[in-house]
């Protein structure tokens, strides 16, 4: 038998679950009446009454849901309901639904909110939120959209909170100028809809954020042979977003998960070799501002630590390794793992130290096969950056300028800069050895990241996850600041011209940093460091990698 929670115990539990409305399709706006909250299903038509600790869910507008379809955006202020459809912004009573016609846009209007007297509505199509005045209809001012995807908005006394579906990310304006203070990057892609809740205890503020977008999923079709078949599914759903803005170093931590992280090498030779007195090192997860490493145990067979670099690696030692002989050996870590996003200017750059010499010698030389000295490769770099001298616009302008000429495609091995640049497409690895040759050639120090992705299902706990692929990006140093993440090619969504910056700076909390600046895996015999040509590691053995989401991360006091 089975007991339920009384209301008021669920109550004050519900800002730490994933609320999942029934019946629910593509959630957007959203928004709190006291501990009720209610959102649009844009798509049905429905206004929904949700009660978040238990996801009982009730349509509030039975007999007017052709009115409310195809509405992106709502807003409440006292007993009025705002919404967004079409061209058109509309309020209402919230008991009575009588739509009454605000203002016209030029062009769609996605996402709104209200405080006293000022109404706030997002267009994507003018790149601008409009300011209007309540009781007027008059627009007042306007401000510079922060991202390049559809917009809904929250607001509070002193904060616009703005969440971009394409940018999965969550911007802090302030209200009065539209000036970004911070943002935030959402745990899933695709936030649609932004909320804030306030504990009527402590009266603490909790910013709760929808998502919607498409699953798929493996469908058994008895009618079909085989009987499995790929198919997609609505998947929308209400999470908490908790972060914790860092004034001083310039970031915003959100969400996170405690992930176990297992690494391990089968020595399976595709011909048999001989390689006496071997050091196989493969680097260990790293401890960041935004990843900290709880504990590391060696599987199969035991590891000496190092330090290499300033980077923690395991070292497995063989007096020889023969032919017919077979190990399994490796790591497993727990790691906590947050997002991240930097937010600095290139005003703040403008008088930042110069490089100094070590950071020359080691990061704006050609030390990986980049090509920099071909003339495709110094071109690019010329044509990249144009006339810009700050950093921070010569690295944004570097990172579109790749995403303008390349297209992402999987190949079996990295090709040069030269190759890529003349072919048009690269792998994540090849994206980063572009970039790399562009910015060292500019005098941006850089160095490469990486080496895995947790399948990102943050809701796919305690069950074991593979990823399909590794993964590199990158990071480039700013004098006076530090090191500053950058992902190699996920951004470059290939049709537009405006291309998201989410990772440009931040990384999501599925991001494993593993051996900053190093090589990953390397073969050391008799004391010499053993080369592709010598002997390739994945034709002497198998890697096995393996995630396990064990919890989400508590929220920040």
């Amino acid at each position: 038998m089975s007991v339920a929670l009384p209301h008021t115990t669920a109550s004050k539990m519900f800002w730490k679950r994933t609320i999942r409305p029934l019946c629910a399709s593509a959630l957007n706006g959203i928004a709190f009446i006291q501990d009720t909250l209610i959102a649009i299903d844009s798509r049905n038509g429905y206004l929904l009454e949700i009660d978040p600790a238990t996801d009982n869910t009730r349509i509030r507008n039975p007999h007017q849901v052709r009115e409310l379809m195809d509405v992106t955006g709502i807003s409440l202020w006292g007993d009025r309901l705002w919404l967004t459809r079409d061209l058109s912004i509309y309020s209402c009573q919230i008991n009575t639904l009588g739509l009454e016609h605000f203002a016209t846009l030029p062009y769609t209007a996605n996402g709104i909110a209200v405080w006293e007297s000022t109404v706030y509505i997002t267009c994507q199509k003018l790149g601008k939120i409009l300011v209007f005045n309540r009781d007027t209809g008059t627009q007042i001012t306007q401000f510079y959209a922060p991202g390049v995807g559809c917009e809904n908005l929250a607001v509070d006394a002193e904060t616009l909170w703005v969440c971009d579906d394409m940018e999965q990310s969550v911007y802090a304006l302030d209200r009065a100028t539209g000036e970004i203070k911070f943002s935030i990057l959402t745990p899933f892609e695709s936030p649609t809809g932004i909320a804030i809740y306030v504990n009527p205890e402590n009266h603490q503020k909790t910013l709760f954020v929808a998502y919607a977008g498409e699953e798929p999923y493996i469908r058994d079709n008895p009618n079909a042979d085989p009987n499995h078949e790929l198919a997609y599914r609505d998947r929308t759903f209400i999470h908490p977003l908790h972060f914790q803005y860092h004034p001083e170093k310039r970031y915003t931590l959100s969400n996170g998960y405690r992930i176990e992280m297992s690494y391990v090498e089968e020595i399976a030779p595709l011909e048999e070799v001989y390689i006496p007195d071997l050091e196989w090192q493969i680097a260990l997860p790293s401890d960041t501002d935004r990843q900290k490493v709880e504990s590391v145990q060696a599987i199969g067979l035991p590891f000496q630590e190092q330090i290499i670099d300033g980077q923690k690696v395991a070292v497995f030692k063989f007096d020889q390794l023969t032919p017919g002989e077979r190990h399994i050996f490796g790591w497993r870590a727990i790691v906590q793992v947050r997002s991240i996003k930097y937010r600095i200017t290139p005003r703040d750059v403008e008088n930042i130290p110069e490089l100094s010499p070590d950071f020359q010698a080691r990061y704006l030389i050609d030390d990986d096969e980049l090509a920099m000295d071909t003339s495709i490769v110094r071109q690019a770099a010329r044509d990249a950056i144009g006339t810009e001298t700050n950093l921070l616009r010569k690295m944004y302008n570097i990172r579109n300028y790749v995403y303008d000429h390349l297209s992402y495609g999987i190949k079996p091995h990295i090709d040069t800069p030269d190759i890529v640049l003349e072919r048009g497409v690269g792998s994540c690895g090849e994206y980063v050895g572009v970039l790399l040759a562009l910015c060292r050639l500019n005098g941006i120090a850089c160095r490469t990241v990486g080496r895995y992705k947790c399948p990102p299902y943050g809701e796919r706990q305690n069950i074991p996850l593979q990823p399909d692929f590794n993964h590199v990006w990158l990071e480039f140093y700013i004098p006076g600041y530090g090191w500053m993440p950058m992902e190699s090619n996920p951004d470059d969504v290939g049709y537009r011209n405006d291309h998201p910056t989410r990772f440009f700076m931040g990384l999501a909390w599925y991001h494993l940093e593993i051996g900053k600046g190093i090589p990953f895996e390397s073969l050391i015999s008799k004391g010499k460091r053993l080369t592709k040509e010598d002997i390739s590691i994945g034709e002497l053995a198998i890697n096995h990698i393996r995630f396990t989401i064990l919890e989400e991360l508590p929220g920040f006091d």
